[in-house]
């Protein structure tokens, strides 16, 4: 009698742990909607990514819930003065060489700056690589010259360095934008 008990007892607690994850995960909902406007002329860096005139995009103030593989899509970023990334970086306002692992989060995991220069570490095909947060990808604004006139962020996005696709073996053609999974170092 006694162990049937303690079997229910742990059925029950993987039950609600299986229900609380999955509600949080699906809490995560859009925040609201952006109203593209044209980038001046000359000023967009990533011309095919830029914001267009009259498109919305969603805007999100949270991310999935971080676990130790958390699914990403990883895309490129330019974090030196002058490249795609727009301002200097969000954790201490300089810009970094593209040659080193850094990283942007989106809105919800860059957690109001609570994982600035802490490390992340990122899984492709059986490679990984352990990068250092210095951004956010804002996932709430966009469109304007500190966002390089590109749209919002997605709330699943690891914006990583040339660095990073290099140490995970991505062929330079395809990168851009892939399926990872990261956790915290």
């Amino acid at each position: 009698m006694k162990q049937s008990k303690v079997t229910i007892l742990i059925l029950f607690s993987v039950f609600v742990t299986l229900l609380t994850c999955c509600v949080d995960a699906q809490s995560c909902k859009p925040s609201g909607k952006l109203k593209g406007k044209k980038p001046p002329h000359g000023q967009c860096v990533n011309d095919p990514d830029c914001c267009k005139q009259g498109k919305f995009y969603t805007t999100y103030t949270c991310s999935p819930v971080v676990n130790t593989h958390t699914e990403a899509t990883l895309t490129i970023n330019d974090f030196e003065k002058g490249g795609d990334g727009g301002a200097p970086s969000e954790c201490d306002n300089k810009y970094h060489s593209n040659n080193t692992p850094v990283v942007a989060l989106s809105t919800g995991w860059y957690n109001n700056g609570k994982r600035c220069s802490k490390f992340v570490n990122i899984h492709y095909k059986g490679k990984s690589v352990k990068a250092k947060v210095v951004d956010e990808c804002d996932s709430t604004v966009g469109c304007d010259a500190d966002h390089g006139y590109q749209p919002p962020c997605p709330n699943n996005v690891v914006d990583a360095s040339k660095a990073v696709w290099k140490a995970l073996g991505v062929p330079a053609s395809e990168w851009g934008d892939a399926k990872v999974t990261w956790s915290d170092a």
